[in-house]
This record gives structure tokens, C-alpha cells and sequence, in this order.
């Protein structure tokens, strides 16, 4: 025989309202809130979506990620101990990192050092891509990039002073007084 404090022996059981606390047996006036008959509901789940993105999920697992969504603009600020920036509103500012995404939507402007960039949408300033820049058939390049690898798909624009600065080659020519540069405007 189970115990029920304040439970008449005639009275059945009735479900648990929210809180843990017990559903008011009665109204105003002796009057029944519910009905015997009543089976609980349960709450209603509704799915959600992830929406879709135009940059590719390539951050690697455990690293710390930042994301400027749609509409959103970061501007005048240091970007420091990010693994990968997600860019799909406008970011102006200076940033080392290992990973930078823009999407199509999206615009960064400033100085970016970075070991792989993915470009869906504009990239202007100082871009520093030691390992791999790839410039998609909605992406645009313009500013001073020096980059290891670059793949650029038909329809990417790159423009400005291009640099392959691969193996650190680059460095120790410029530093002997040799230029590796080129002009490009696509």
C-alpha cells in the first residue's frame, strides 16, 4: 500500500503538473479542474534545422570558432586565439588564425595571417595565407596576398599585389633583394 499525503483513499490518481507539484484538485466552489479521464500530454517537440551555409564545415574538432552571421558588423577589433572565423556579415579587423571561411554573403576587410583561407565572398587588405587560399567562382581577392598554394575557381577575381611566398621561399628572396611578385587583375 503505497502512502498519499493529503489523498483520499476514493480519489485516483492524477499526474504531476509542472514544478513537481501536485495539479490543484479543486477550484473555487468544490468545482474540478480537470477531468477524471484526463491522460497527461506530452510537450510537443519541434524539429529544428540547421540553416544552410556556403562555407563547408573544415573546423577542425575541440577548436575555438567564431561566427559573424548574416547582418552582423564587427569593425576596429583584434581577432586573437580563434582556430576558425566564420565570416558572413562584414568584419573589419586584424586577425592570426588558422582558419578564415567567408562566406558569399560575407566581406572582411583588414590584415588577415591565416594557414587556409576559403573565400565565397570578398576578402580586401592584407591577406597572409600560409598554406592554402582558395578562391571560389563568388569570391574576390583585392589587396596585397601572399599565399603557399592558391586554387582559384572559374569566375574568382584576385587582384592587387600577389605573392607566392611557398616553402618561406619568398622571404629569403625579398630579403636578398629579389622580388617575386606579380600584378594580377582578373
Amino acid at each position: 500500500m503505497a502512502l498519499h499525503f493529503g489523498k483520499r483513499d476514493n480519489e485516483p490518481s492524477r499526474p504531476l503538473g509542472s514544478g513537481g507539484m501536485a495539479t490543484p484538485r479543486n477550484t473555487a466552489y468544490g468545482q474540478s479542474q480537470t477531468s477524471q479521464n484526463s491522460t497527461p500530454v506530452a510537450p510537443q517537440e519541434t524539429e529544428v534545422k540547421p540553416t544552410t551555409s556556403t562555407v563547408p564545415a573544415t573546423t577542425p574538432e575541440g577548436g575555438s570558432k567564431l561566427t559573424v552571421g548574416p547582418n552582423i558588423k564587427l569593425k576596429g577589433v583584434e581577432i586573437t586565439d580563434c582556430d576558425t572565423l566564420v565570416v558572413e556579415g562584414t568584419v573589419e579587423a586584424t586577425m592570426d588564425s588558422r582558419v578564415i571561411q567567408i562566406a558569399q554573403q560575407g566581406a572582411f576587410k583588414g590584415s588577415c595571417e591565416v594557414d587556409l583561407a576559403e573565400i565565397y565572398g570578398t576578402i580586401d587588405g592584407n591577406l597572409t595565407v600560409r598554406q592554402k587560399l582558395v578562391i571560389h567562382a563568388t569570391g574576390k581577392v583585392t589587396g596585397r596576398i601572399r599565399y603557399g598554394k592558391i586554387v582559384i575557381e572559374e569566375g574568382g577575381q584576385l587582384s592587387g599585389d600577389v605573392e607566392c611566398a611557398a616553402n618561406g621561399a619568398a622571404k629569403a628572396q625579398s630579403s636578398s633583394g629579389a622580388k617575386p611578385s606579380m600584378q594580377l587583375a582578373a
